[in-house]
């Protein structure tokens, strides 16, 4: 085993990870919020999750603390449930344990990622019209 694959099974152990499923009731239910932090390129040719706040991995802290001058208005509390996701559900595995580090105790992750979601029939919406397009 590597040493990431030990590190990613560590932080997993800590986290209660969602499936797709759970993870809709989760956001309708309680008022948790899907965190789609994919870099702009891969949702644009993939889709997203309608609702879902876009965060790529590299804000995710300063956009979720509470106490960042850069927090987003749903970043007021602590107590929120935030459901972080990326395409597979590895990095978001990192990312949620991240926060909850930073505070937010209930910090998760979609397991299976973007591509479980959409494997499981939920709604996504479509790819951008020009997400092949050469830049020209």
């Amino acid at each position: 085993m590597t040493g990431i694959d030990r590190h990613l099974a560590d932080v997993r152990a800590g986290l209660d990870r969602l499936g797709p499923h759970d993870a809709l009731r989760a956001v309708r239910e309680e008022g948790a919020l899907l965190v789609d932090t994919r870099p702009e390129a891969t949702r644009r040719a993939e889709g997203t999750v309608p609702g879902a706040l876009l965060i790529e991995r590299n804000h995710l802290e300063w956009r979720c603390d509470p106490a960042s001058e850069g927090a987003l208005p749903q970043a007021a509390r602590t107590d929120v449930r935030w459901i972080v996701f990326c395409d597979e559900g590895y990095a978001s595995s990192l990312a949620a344990a991240s926060l909850r580090t930073i505070g937010l105790s209930r910090a998760t992750d979609l397991a299976g990622g973007f591509r479980a979601w959409r494997a499981a029939g939920l709604p996504v919406t479509p790819p951008a019209a020009d997400a092949g397009a050469d830049a020209g």
